[in-house]
């Protein structure tokens, strides 16, 4: 019992893929004396020296910024910090990736459960997130807002009171890393697109599709993935 104790405690104490990369920047930066100031090298460059994915990279460089260590300045580059680099690198929770993959995997299933079962209430309540999305898509605060309830309503649309709690945990853990991505990383192509992706969504589970849903579901959350991890 002690050494599955132990090697339980051991899984769970093993760092995110993000933290460990992070990890390693900041020794590259010590052990290349990159001075406060200075730009790292290119992102594509510094991700195939670390041997690491753009995703994984980038998701490190945002918890670095976070934790004051670099500066992200759009269309420049990534830049050390005017400051003496901290001891530790914070850990806001599951990486933004982490969290896409789980909402690609759970959220095409869920879709495609509510196209099967939706009453026409539901549909509309859909409906109305959409319609609510588009009117406030100049109001970035209304519109996440709105985009929410929009997945959630997707889910109650299942009658299963489960999938609604899954879906509030997969968004209340986009935390500072994610914010901190969309900032930087999000474009008003895909603002833009997120509109035509719901409603694609909708008109399948309005014509109870599951496939049709399933697929729409899927196809957004990786335009979603693409957006945030390409160069």
């Amino acid at each position: 019992m002690k050494k599955t104790s132990a090697a339980t405690a051991s899984t769970a104490a093993e760092p995110r893929l993000y933290r460990v990369v992070a990890e390693r920047v900041q020794r590259m930066i010590q052990d290349e004396q990159i001075g406060p100031g200075e730009r790292l090298p290119a992102e594509r460059d510094l991700a195939a020296k670390l041997s690491v994915s753009r995703a994984s990279l980038r998701e490190a460089l945002i918890a670095l910024e976070l934790g004051g260590v670099v500066e992200v300045r759009g269309g420049s580059g990534v830049y050390v910090c005017e400051q003496p680099l901290p001891a530790d690198v914070p850990e806001p929770g599951p990486g933004p990736f982490e969290v896409l993959a789980a909402r690609r995997l759970i959220e095409s299933e869920i879709a495609a459960i509510a196209a099967k079962v939706a009453t026409g209430a539901h549909v509309d309540a859909i409906l109305r997130a959409v319609e609510e999305m588009e009117r406030s898509h100049e109001d970035r605060t209304s519109n996440e807002h709105a985009d929410r309830n929009f997945h959630l309503a997707i889910a109650r649309a299942t009658g299963n009171t489960a999938f609604v709690s899954v879906i509030e945990c997969l968004w209340n853990n986009r935390g500072s890393l994610w914010h901190k991505l969309k900032e930087h990383y999000q474009t008003e192509e895909l603002r833009l697109q997120t509109l035509p992706d719901h409603r694609k969504i909708l008109e399948a589970i309005a014509a109870h599709d599951p496939a049709g849903a399933r697929h729409a579901m899927r196809s957004h959350l990786e335009r979603v993935t693409r957006t945030f991890s390409r160069g």
